[in-house]
């Protein structure tokens, strides 16, 4: 398959989702809106699409005019039913684009939270394939409205973090594409200036980010399985 992988920002890349698309044989380019360039291959080359997070956030379009765009581009890929995976500010983005509500959450999650998959999550072929309760690291202020039609497949206390819009769009609010050097970069550009306890998070991140580029590595794959399936279907 072609794989776009869509971003915003230098600091927020496919990381760990990079080496699985390669490893399952695919073909993986990067783009973003922001850039005023057209991507590597025409958009209806394109057989999966990643969309992952940004310091930006989705609902405002009056400092990003470019998100204005790439929400047209989100609806044209739910019209199209392409299989699309949006991280974080992807989430947010793709539940914006299918009119869900997006705003602040009641708090930030920055570190370490503890995340609960539904019983709908737990059947998921994408979410599925993490455990019932798991620990995950996010870096979050807004969240999102679970869109019309969309099924919830996993939340925190603070807020939703998983979703599912018909069989081939899925939005995860937390970083399962996250390596500890990327973390690495945000607690040292972000985390003292946001008020986090960047040692303690840094800690943390060593002890469980093997376990957790393991939940990232069996997601990513289940999203490109999960790909494959709807291209033989179509």
């Amino acid at each position: 398959m072609n794989v776009l992988s869509v971003i915003h920002g230098s600091d927020a890349r496919a990381e760990r989702f990079s080496g699985v698309v390669h490893d399952e044989g695919h073909e993986l380019d990067e783009w973003s809106l922001a850039w005023s360039t057209p991507p590597p291959r025409p958009l209806d080359d394109y057989d999966a699409v990643l969309v992952f997070g940004g310091a930006m956030h989705a609902d405002q379009d009056d400092r990003h005019p470019w998100l204005r765009d790439e929400n047209l581009f989100l609806q044209r890929l739910l019209d199209r039913h392409v299989p699309t995976l949006g991280v974080c500010l992807g989430a947010q983005l793709l539940a914006k684009a299918a009119q869900g509500g997006v705003r602040p959450a009641p708090e930030p999650e920055i570190g370490w939270h503890e995340v609960e998959l539904t019983d709908a999550g737990a059947a998921d072929p994408v979410l599925g394939h993490l455990p019932q309760r798991f620990t995950a690291f996010q870096w979050h202020y807004y969240t999102y409205d679970v869109p019309a039609g969309a099924v919830e497949l996993a939340r925190s206390r603070v807020c939703t973090q998983a979703f599912r819009l018909g069989d081939t769009v899925w939005g995860v609010q937390f970083h399962p594409e996250a390596t500890e050097e990327q973390i690495a970069g945000w607690l040292a550009t972000d985390g003292f200036n946001e008020g986090v306890d960047v040692e303690r998070v840094a800690a943390e991140t060593s002890e469980r980010i093997r376990e957790w580029n393991g939940h990232g590595r069996a997601l990513c794959a289940a999203f490109l399985e999960a790909a494959e399936r709807a291209i033989v279907r179509a």
